[in-house]
């Protein structure tokens, strides 16, 4: 009777393990699993257009109707600010969260299509533009922050949970937020686990171009174009990074899978869940062969030590795919600028610096029991903890310090 019982155990247990992985991927990517139960369906999709609706932030615009002339240019403060071609946006306001004073502005991209091809799906994306214009702005354009959400995310959600809209207003930064297409991804993941992508195609190219195209309607620093994400979208912000240093000066990495592994959904959890191995060095080598003159890419990158959806190993392998990128050897300087104990509004956690010649070019933020979240971001929406340290602050900081290099 043994043999049975230890057989059926072990069935069980296969099961169980199984049917966990099939959930984390529906969560995902979308991959069919068990069927929600109506009632579960139905709250989701009214907690969603709940957040949807209600106040607007920004002044509304004149609707544009596709293939109509950009409407003329408004003044703002000590700059000039062209309008947008686009809709004006409405989204959840509490009653603690501040209408910020600056233009929040939404368009679409669509690429033209090549002769004998369909046309591809447009990218939607949002555009905040700060009231407050610093002098510097004037003169050399706003710097742009491009934010990528994750899964399960839309571009107005993410800008919402991590607050950065209102610390780009205090700072005088533009902030851009692409959005995947339902369409594309059921999910709305970018797609950062596939191989094309991860070379320049797919996603990468859309959110390239579609960066270019703020860039010619709005007066933008080219010297001065950060990304960052959080999951899904910390993969995609990276590919971006590596795909076009020409055009990134800094990027921000939140909860980020390692670059390289993946190139299929069941290869992306591997990657999400255990890193992408050996495959994590060769992958920068790769990137560095195509590009012997590859420039330096300051990198700050943010984990939850209590993250079981990307784990922390996925961060070690990023420390060591950005040393190698930027050509740090393995001596290189490392100090901790800052080791806090928990608090009342902040995890604990550890912040260390990696430098050469006195430039800090790799920025390691730790925090202890956070989970697959934006640490400091609004708890009201799904993937943000309240507790700090605030990762969007963090990222503004980081990000301030660094230009690209003009050769």
């Amino acid at each position: 009777m043994a043999k049975p019982i230890f057989g059926a155990r072990l069935l069980r247990s296969i099961t169980r393990a199984g049917k966990s992985q099939q959930k984390l991927m529906t969560q995902l990517f979308g991959v069919p699993a068990v069927k929600a139960k109506p009632k579960a369906k139905a709250a989701k999709v009214v907690k969603v257009a709940k957040v949807a609706k209600v106040a607007a932030l920004a002044k509304p615009a004149v609707p544009a109707r596709r293939g109509a002339a950009p409407s003329r240019p408004a003044a703002a403060p000590r700059a000039a600010l062209s309008a947008p071609d686009g809709m004006p946006i409405r989204q959840h306001a509490r009653p603690d969260v501040s209408v910020l004073p600056g233009r929040w502005l939404a368009s679409h991209y669509a690429a033209m299509p090549q002769p004998g091809q369909v046309p591809a799906q447009p990218m939607s994306y949002w555009l905040y533009l700060p009231h407050q214009v610093p002098q510097a702005a004037v003169r050399h354009g706003l710097p742009l922050i491009v934010m990528l959400h994750g899964c399960h995310q839309t571009a107005t959600q993410f800008a919402q949970g991590t607050r950065m809209n209102r610390l780009a207003e205090q700072k005088g930064y533009a902030v851009l937020y692409p959005q995947q297409a339902a369409s594309t991804q059921a999910h709305r993941c970018w797609r950062w686990y596939d191989k094309s992508t991860q070379e320049g195609g797919g996603d990468t190219a859309l959110i390239a171009a579609v960066i270019g195209k703020v860039c010619s309607d709005y007066p933008i620093d080219r010297k001065r174009i950060y990304v960052c994400g959080i999951s899904a979208g910390a993969g995609m912000a990276n590919i971006l990074a590596l795909n076009h240093p020409e055009l990134i000066a800094a990027v921000g990495l939140h909860s980020g899978p390692a670059y390289g592994g993946g190139h299929s959904t069941v290869g992306a959890l591997s990657v999400m869940q255990h890193g992408a191995g050996l495959q994590a060095s060769a992958a920068i080598r790769q990137v560095l062969l195509r590009r012997p003159g590859f420039p330096l890419m300051p990198t700050i990158l943010i984990q939850g030590e209590g993250d079981k959806i990307v784990r922390p190993v996925n961060q070690a392998q990023l420390v060591q795919q950005s040393l190698l990128l930027n050509r740090l050897p393995a001596g290189t300087e490392v100090t901790v600028v800052e080791r806090a104990r928990r608090g009342h509004t902040r995890n604990a956690h550890e912040i260390r610096d990696y430098s050469a010649k006195g430039r800090v070019l790799l920025r390691v933020a730790r925090i202890a029991d956070l989970e697959h979240a934006w640490s400091g971001g609004d708890p009201a929406l799904s993937f943000n903890a309240k507790a700090g340290p605030d990762a969007s602050k963090m990222m503004l900081d980081f990000f301030a310090k660094h230009r690209r290099v003009v050769s």
